[in-house]
């Protein structure tokens, strides 16, 4: 699926379907495309809206969580968002949380796969080193299970980001961040239906930790996918729509009638 961009002020974003807002944030190293199969499949029955997050572009100072988190807060009320479905993988689920947390009025479910936020093994343990393109292809592949998926084209784009002096500053000071901005006393304050989807072979968020925000977070259920890595929405799509379909239409015959 061709994804149109759109572009109002300063914000760039995907916005397809109509109905109940699903609203999607990509992590790190993440992009747009990685939501691909789920804009697909969710589009039919529901508002997909995906920012691009500013990672490589906001002003140093503001590189971090909290600043991702604002960038946040600043579209949903441009676009006048609100009863949404919030969706975070890697530091997408970070924010989600930090976003729910001062936003509870706005979010209805909160869904996180491979969140950081309590612990992550950021890039398999060490930066990438800068124009060793076999390096970077290896720790691109150590983010999945089956290391195809990691295509050429994706290798080549983190190859480029990483060959950015202004990109690197922002990516290490927004690492740092997330790594100091631990969420395990805050996360039990977050009362939404939350789902939690893991790879079964997570290296970077490992399964220890789905099972410890499972265990911290109140009305929380925990969904592993084997042979699955770090982005189950890009590795398994049909396994990973398939437990957030139900999710939302279990949620949806249990929300209170208005």
């Amino acid at each position: 699926m061709d994804l149109q961009i759109r572009q109002e002020g300063e914000f760039a974003y995907i916005d397809e379907g109509q109905g109940e807002v699903l609203l999607l944030l990509h992590g790190l190293f993440g992009a747009l495309s990685n939501w691909n199969g789920v804009v697909e499949h969710f589009s039919r029955n529901y508002r997909v809206v995906i920012p691009l997050m500013p990672i490589y572009e906001m002003a140093l100072h503001k590189a971090g969580v909290p600043g991702l988190v604002s960038f946040v807060e600043d579209f949903v009320n441009l676009k006048k968002l609100t009863g949404m479905t919030v969706l975070g993988n890697s530091l997408g689920g970070h924010v989600a949380l930090v976003y729910t947390l001062k936003n509870p009025s706005k979010v209805k479910r909160l869904v996180l796969t491979g969140s950081s936020g309590l612990f992550e093994d950021s890039m398999g343990g060490s930066f990438p080193k800068r124009g060793n393109y076999e390096y970077v292809k290896e720790r691109v592949e150590y983010t999945f299970y089956d290391p195809a998926t990691a295509t050429q084209e994706l290798v080549d784009e983190v190859f480029g980001i990483t060959n950015s002096n202004a990109k690197c500053l922002r990516i290490i000071a927004i690492a740092k961040s997330a790594q100091r901005h631990n969420m395990a006393k805050d996360i039990t304050n977050i009362q939404v239906p939350t789902l939690l989807i893991w790879g079964l072979n997570d290296t970077i968020t490992p399964p220890l930790v789905g099972h410890e925000f499972n265990r911290l977070m109140p009305n929380s259920e925990l969904h592993f996918i084997d042979h699955c890595g770090h982005a189950p929405m890009m590795e398994h799509p049909e396994k990973f729509n398939s437990i957030l379909e139900k999710f939302l239409q279990k949620e949806a015959i249990n929300a209170p009638a208005t």
